[in-house]
């Protein structure tokens, strides 16, 4: 893969998590637990994210080891393979609590990239 698809894919990553996070904003745990527009939203805005995460090359995450890459993908690969049985609060959890310095770490390496 080349480094500007690797750049493509991580500013996906960062798009999509900064959506994710913004779209959480002044929701708890109930008030996801009962909008199921915002639950869709959600997982597919996590499913892109861990599908973008996928498609950087491996030389790239090798470069970038403070993203937890095996879970991202994971993250993805539990919310499609197991749409019938999503925790929401496992959703709501990881939004609120992991992407955050996820999104900081993402920050720094896309406008690394863009220097380059």
């Amino acid at each position: 893969m080349s480094k500007h698809e690797d750049r493509v894919s991580l500013t996906d990553m960062l798009s999509h998590a900064s959506e994710a996070v913004e779209l959480m904003r002044g929701i708890d745990r109930e008030g996801l637990a009962r909008d199921r527009v915002k639950q869709l939203a959600l997982t597919r805005l996590m499913e892109i994210l861990g599908e973008a995460a996928n498609r950087v090359s491996s030389a790239a995450q090798c470069r970038h080891p403070d993203v937890p890459w095996p879970q991202v993908i994971a993250m993805r690969n539990r919310l499609v393979h197991g749409y019938d049985v999503i925790d929401y609060d496992l959703l709501w959890d990881t939004i609120t609590n992991d992407l955050p310095p996820l999104i900081a770490v993402l920050q720094r390496i896309v406008d690394e990239a863009r220097r380059m």
